[in-house]
């Protein structure tokens, strides 16, 4: 996601906590015996209790969705292909909209909702560890209409709907195992009515017309997190091309001005270029297509939806823009976080990103641009206060995470030299893609390409609530004067 003091963060507009009343789905036998093994209602993150589901291990995701511009109104099912990771009478799941019914290798299973956000399920028979079954859930509701943790996330009017959003997305329109930990396959087919356009993750496999309504689906070659899964529907401007062998689309709202949509155009066409000037630090990129949206509704921010990140209006100017989302394709997209607190790997690096591309497109060095963020805020600006290593939910896209995770990734390239730096960067996209990655397994590959121990540099970078000393040690030299 795109550092909110460039573009306004609308992910939380409202009172923490405030809730939509009204959920009231299908709910059936309660599971109660206390002797029953029944997956946790979360995956154990301590940021969002509630986010993800114990037992589970999630293969692939059928999402089968019909909107109604009109009502408002999304119905239709998700079918999960799960591999238990214990024992299950009974499991959850995460989704806001009310729930029709649940089956559970094609056999009715008994449901309930514990809170809003979750939905239990009580299968016909018990399910073993390591067991492969499918779980399909029917839903329909208005999910304008419905929040969770004072998050108001569906984007939409009569002309268009784009689902995007972090740290949460999935639960308003399909069923899911929504975690980033969780990376699983996704297979998506949005139906709406015959003039509307629909755009989503992967590649279009089909498109199918019958009466008034069309279907679109998308496959995925390559797993993702529920929370970059999206899709948009409504009328758009589209350039394809290919660049390097890699297919590339730019999509851009009807809703927009002619001479906007052009200059939006102009710049998500740039996206392909932008990938392969990455691809030259990074390695490979690592999907199997490429591209960008823009919305014409009022969102204020960007989002890094895997092959197909979303944008707000901006123009021809925005470059950085772009390739901060690609740079997240890498950093966040294929490697993926075990658990939030350690956002900084992702924003940091595709902050980074931003202030590598400057240096290489002829503007001021990485360095410099550490050293003048190092300048000028002093020792008592609370920018230096937040522990970015552990930021704390509400901190989790805070200025600080970005900009302070891009001067440790700079400091770390004056700490180890250029060769080690990007021989590190490369190894860990390369190693872990399709994967997951931890701020401890980043300095442990840190500390093997160097040979260096790197404890004192990442406590002082991450863990204190202080400015870093301007010492080489921590990877600065800032203390010449600019003049």
């Amino acid at each position: 996601m795109t550092h909110p003091r460039s573009l306004r963060r609308a992910l939380v507009a409202l009172v923490a906590g405030a809730l939509v009343a009204g959920l009231a789905g299908a709910s059936v036998a309660a599971v109660a015996d206390p002797d029953e093994q029944v997956g946790a209602d979360g995956i154990g993150d301590g940021y969002f209790p509630l986010d993800g589901n114990g037992g589970l291990d999630v293969l692939r995701y059928r999402v089968q969705d019909r909107y109604r511009f009109g009502a408002r109104t999304l119905s239709g099912t998700t079918r999960l292909t799960v591999r238990a990771t214990q024992d299950l009478d009974a499991f959850h799941l995460d989704l806001l909209l009310p729930v029709r019914s649940v089956r559970v290798d094609g056999v009715a299973a008994d449901h309930r909702r514990p809170s809003r956000h979750e939905v239990l399920v009580q299968p016909a028979a018990p399910i073993a560890e390591g067991q492969e079954f499918s779980v399909l859930v029917s839903y329909a509701g208005r999910p304008g209409e419905l929040g969770y943790l004072g998050e108001r996330n569906w984007l939409a009017n009569r002309r268009e709907v784009v689902a995007m959003n972090q740290p949460h997305m999935a639960p308003w329109w399909f069923a899911a195992n929504d975690h980033p930990s969780d990376k699983a396959l996704m297979d998506i087919s949005i139906t709406v009515p015959r003039r509307k356009q629909v755009f989503a993750n992967g590649e279009r496999v089909s498109r199918e017309r019958r009466g008034k309504v069309t279907t679109h689906r998308y496959v995925s070659a390559e797993p993702m997190s529920t929370y970059l899964a999206m899709f948009a529907a409504g009328r758009f401007d589209v350039r394809r091309g290919e660049r390097g062998g890699l297919p590339w689309t730019a999509v851009v709202s009807r809703l927009l001005p002619p001479a906007s949509r052009e200059a939006n155009l102009d710049l998500m066409r740039r996206t392909s270029r932008v990938v392969e000037t990455l691809e030259e630090d990074l390695g490979d990129y690592p999907f199997a297509q490429v591209g960008g949206l823009v919305t014409g509704l009022d969102v204020g921010f960007a989002l890094e939806n895997q092959t197909l990140p979303t944008y707000p209006e901006t123009g021809r100017g925005y470059t950085w823009l772009v390739v901060h989302e690609i740079a997240h394709q890498w950093f966040g997209d294929s490697v993926a976080l075990r658990r939030w607190r350690d956002i900084w790997l992702n924003e940091g690096a595709a902050t980074f990103m931003e202030w590598r591309w400057e240096e290489t497109h002829g503007g001021r060095s990485a360095s410099a641009t550490l050293c003048h963020q190092y300048r000028q805020r002093p020792e008592s600006s609370s920018f230096w206060h937040l522990r970015i290593g552990d930021p704390g939910a509400d901190d989790i896209f805070a200025g600080a995470v970005y900009y302070r995770g891009a001067m440790t990734f700079q400091a770390l390239r004056n700490r180890i030299g250029e060769q080690h730096f990007w021989t590190l960067l490369q190894r860990w996209v390369a190693e872990r893609r399709d994967g997951l990655g931890t701020r401890l397994a980043f300095k442990r590959l840190a500390e093997e390409v160097s040979g260096r121990e790197l404890d004192a540099f990442f406590r002082v970078w991450l863990d204190t609530g202080s400015k870093p000393a301007d010492l080489r040690r921590n990877g600065l030299n800032c203390s010449v004067s600019t003049g």
